[in-house]
């Protein structure tokens, strides 16, 4: 299972937003996070998201299991270990 968690604050509402287009993707809210869980690999456009580019390398809190395998000015991918 791919997972990351994204802090809830307004500058990354979108981060899980645009994750959640993908029908296999699942967004959780655990305390102040999102979990966003997935059984294949999450794929998020940054350009679908809005996010500048310091929001943007700043949005992953975290990660369960789970390594980030792209995180550049294109996308964020999250694939499970």
């Amino acid at each position: 299972m791919s997972t990351f968690f994204v802090l809830d604050v307004p500058e990354n509402t979108t981060v899980p937003e645009v994750a959640a287009r993908d029908p296999r993707v699942r967004i959780e809210r655990v305390g102040p996070y999102f979990r966003i869980t997935s059984p294949g690999a999450i794929v998020v456009d940054r350009r679908a998201t809005g996010c500048r580019h310091a929001v943007w390398y700043s949005a992953v809190a975290g990660l369960l299991d789970s390594r980030i395998t792209q995180h550049d000015k294109n996308a964020l991918r999250v694939e499970s270990r």
